[in-house]
């Protein structure tokens, strides 16, 4: 099993709708590692490490978010692997 990470900015209407939470809660369920963060631009910053599958999955669920988020752009890059204990908002 491969582990990597992904630094991905999601923007549109990402800040004020819930969105921080449910990427915790997907991570979590996924087992992915790392942080989410809103930025001072109105997107939101996720930091995911762990299996490629599961890292995967939820940059594709990124796309949707939480019911009343409206997802714009989702932007990824690998990022160098780190090794956090558990997922949570930065």
């Amino acid at each position: 099993m491969k582990a990597f990470c992904l630094r991905c900015q999601v923007s549109g209407r990402v800040q004020g709708v819930g969105f921080r939470y449910a990427t915790v809660d997907k991570a979590q369920a996924l087992g992915v590692t790392g942080y989410v963060r809103n930025l001072p631009d109105r997107r939101v910053e996720v930091l995911a490490c762990g299996e490629e599958q599961a890292v995967t999955a939820l940059r594709n669920w990124l796309w949707q978010g939480p019911p009343l988020a409206r997802v714009s752009d989702v932007r990824c890059e690998t990022a160098s692997l780190q090794d956090f204990r558990d997922f949570w908002i930065e």
